[in-house]
């Protein structure tokens, strides 16, 4: 349980997240996410990070329990270190010295649009789905990430409605590399991270400063700037009234740590 980080081919690291039952990442997840995000970019040996999760999901986002327990406690400390530790795992993947491939299957929510919205490629299994269930969890966040995916009216209507995307719809809008069947996910995302690996170490980390550089949003400006609000609807009471509601219907009860 937790993250780590294997070396199953060469010049790849894979690093996988596995945070039962459904991968909603409590505030250390988040640094720990991005600290061995960041620590294979670094690794002159790697040329490629591959980003995996165990278990019935890629990301559920945060874990909502951790911060429900703080709230009830009279505090926001959950809630500004779930606001910073989403900042520095999103800015990892995004800002880490080689590409990153994000490996996705089932569902991919809240935080996890901002891993895969921050990747340089995503494969997706058939039974992916992504989204941001946001306004039905009493925060915001993420459409930063999310408009790197789809396009921007569609991007504003998931948004607003907290509807999902499948893996065959993004790949639609080119935004996943390709849609395979679950239990061939992992050899379709290796198979494209051992591609990238096989480039010069040192051209291709200049190849994604490069394509950083010319990025016309400055991902991680824009996503602090979306927090900004999270924090005023907490602060304001608007968010802890929609909170408290989660869980309390619709098929995804026995999800409850989702966000």
């Amino acid at each position: 349980m937790g993250v780590s980080t294997s070396a199953p081919d060469q010049g790849v690291a894979v690093v996988t997240v596995d945070f039962p039952p459904v991968n909603a990442l409590p505030v250390q997840g988040w640094y720990d996410l991005a600290d061995a995000v960041r620590a294979a970019g670094r690794d002159p040996d790697v040329r490629c990070v591959l980003l995996t999760a165990a278990g019935r999901g890629f990301n559920a986002g945060v874990d909502i329990k951790e911060m429900q327990r703080d709230t009830a406690a009279g505090g926001h400390g959950a809630l500004i270190g779930a606001n910073r530790g989403c900042a520095e795992a999103f800015a990892a993947v995004y800002e880490c010295e080689v590409p990153v491939v994000a490996a996705v299957h089932g569902f991919c929510l809240g935080g996890g649009i901002g891993l895969v919205g921050n990747a340089d490629a995503i494969v997706a299994s058939r039974d992916a789905t992504f989204g941001l269930p946001e306004l039905d969890r009493g925060a915001l966040g993420a459409a930063t990430h999310l408009a790197r995916l789809v396009p921007q009216h569609l991007m504003r209507a998931l948004y607003y409605t907290s509807r999902t995307a499948t893996a065959h719809e993004l790949h639609a809008h080119g935004s996943v590399w390709k849609v395979v069947p679950r239990d061939e996910l992992t050899d379709a995302a290796r198979e494209l991270a051992r591609e990238i690996a096989r480039k010069d170490g040192s051209l291709i980390r200049l190849a994604k400063a490069a394509i950083n550089g010319i990025d016309p949003v400055d991902v991680r400006r824009s996503y602090r700037f979306e927090q900004g609000f999270t924090f005023e609807a907490n602060l304001s009471g608007v968010a802890d009234r929609v909170r408290d509601t989660f869980g309390a219907d619709g098929p995804d009860k026995d999800e409850e740590d989702r966000s």
